[in-house]
């Protein structure tokens, strides 16, 4: 396994150390794009060695794909995530939702970027609704075919900082890293018509240096962004929601049809988007499965709940026999 590191030697093929692999065996992270890293050379006709990678200020991650429980570093040391979204037919709030609470669980800064303004004739009404649910969270309109919008992004792009570009497959990344960098390095490929699905062009997660000094790292188009320990991030998202929540009649109101329900009563109004508060549910759901995988003691608590729950059951059947069937 090797990765590319720039230092004081210039940009070098490296291995991990031996002591480094054992590490990771162990548990521990292998180095993910952006981290910063103690890399040695010892020879300049061979390749660096990295020896540790240093503490992280911030890392975006996600579930591994498949089965599979366990945490995967997509970039690391990010200070503002551009978390891009197509204007065609592609258009989804609801995963650029997903795609927030996972970034304000990073500990970056979230900025979303609408891409192909030159392909949508409802371009300012589609900001719009993305706005409604990315309070808080720049929204950034952009042709990365004409250039068009991009100075919105001027002020993310300061020496020093560095940021990440994180979307689907067909929402234009790598246009924009060509239009970011003023040439052409990243390979392009049409999407799709009939559905506005691209397919991948980057295959793997690259590093540059932006002309005003800024660092950009692209990754590779997610199919799958399964959220990784992010209920705080999700809490974010849906900070109002969980407002409406304190006002409901009962604690433990699910927003079900509860009698006091005022999550119900603004989706009566109007106020409330049904689909939001679904992928509310959605998320939350996921979190508390992960949890229990991932925590022997949310387990055994699920499992007693069950217990206490069929044990309930079992006890009002009891009765209801003991009263001659009676409901």
């Amino acid at each position: 396994k090797f990765w590319c590191v720039a230092g004081e030697f210039g940009e070098r093929s490296a291995e991990a150390s031996g002591k480094l692999r054992l590490a990771a065996d162990e548990g521990a992270d292998w180095p993910a794009v952006g981290d910063w890293v103690a890399a040695e050379l010892h020879d300049p006709s061979t390749t660096a060695v990295i020896q540790e990678v240093l503490a992280r200020r911030s890392k975006f991650v996600r579930k591994s794909p498949g089965k599979r429980i366990e945490e995967q570093v997509i970039a690391a040391n990010v200070d503002t995530a551009l978390l891009v979204s197509a204007l065609d037919d592609d258009f989804n709030p609801r995963r650029v939702e997903r795609y927030l609470a996972q970034c304000w669980e990073s500990g970056a800064k979230p900025v979303i970027v609408l891409n192909k303004a030159d392909t949508c004739e409802e371009a300012c009404a589609r900001a719009a609704e993305m706005e409604r649910v990315t309070v808080g969270t720049a929204v950034c309109v952009v042709s990365a075919k004409t250039g068009d919008g991009f100075g919105e992004l001027e002020e993310f792009l300061r020496p020093g900082q560095t940021l990440v570009l994180l979307g689907s497959s067909g929402v234009g990344k790598s246009t924009i890293v060509n239009r970011l960098l003023g040439q052409t390095v990243q390979e392009v490929h049409p999407v799709r018509e009939s559905d506005s699905r691209g397919r991948h062009t980057t295959t793997s997660r690259e590093l540059f240096i932006l002309p005003a000094g800024a660092l950009l790292m692209d990754t590779p188009g997610l199919r799958e962004m399964q959220l990784w320990d992010a209920e705080d991030g999700v809490a974010q998202v849906f900070a109002d929601i969980n407002a409406l929540a304190g006002k409901c009649r009962f604690g433990d109101c699910r927003h079900e049809g509860e009698p006091g329900c005022a999550a119900q009563a603004a989706l009566d109004a109007g106020t409330l988007d049904p689909a939001r508060l679904e992928n509310r549910r959605k998320l939350m759901r996921e979190q508390e499965f992960l949890r229990r995988k991932v925590d022997p003691e949310a387990r055994h608590e699920q499992k007693e709940q069950w217990k206490q729950m069929h044990r309930a059951q079992r006890q009002k059947y009891q009765q209801r026999q003991k009263d001659g069937g009676k409901q």
